[in-house]
């Protein structure tokens, strides 16, 4: 197991994807500046945040509990791509890239969590 949260590969993959959404967002329209753009940008800073803060904690019972909040930041964030898709303001192919990048990102966390929920299985 890393000894820091950024050795941690899931940590490094939620910080490429809330990366990648502030690049994708940056063309967003004005007026969405503090309605869907926020949202998808605090959303995706919420999951390496929840990862580092987990790592950080005392258990590997709270640092799982850390990791399912960041899951469920990235499954909000998964879900609202749906709109900018729709409206546009994200074409077909970033929309795609991101959705790949989250998919990964799952299986990344969904992974760590089960090594820390079964450490004989690891």
């Amino acid at each position: 197991m890393a000894s820091s949260y950024d050795d941690l590969r899931a940590w490094k993959q939620a910080m490429d994807l809330a990366l990648a959404i502030y690049r994708n967002t940056r063309g967003f329209p004005k007026e969405e500046l503090y309605g869907l753009t926020a949202q998808l940008r605090r959303a995706a800073v919420s999951v390496p945040s929840n990862i580092a803060e987990g790592k950080g904690r005392s258990s590997d019972k709270d640092f799982v509990l850390f990791l399912h909040h960041a899951r469920g930041s990235l499954l909000e964030l998964q879900t609202q791509l749906a709109i900018p898709t729709d409206l546009h303001y994200l074409t077909m192919p970033q929309a795609a890239q991101l959705l790949e990048q989250a998919e990964i990102l799952a299986k990344t966390l969904n992974a760590l969590i089960n090594a820390l929920k079964n450490p004989m299985a690891a």
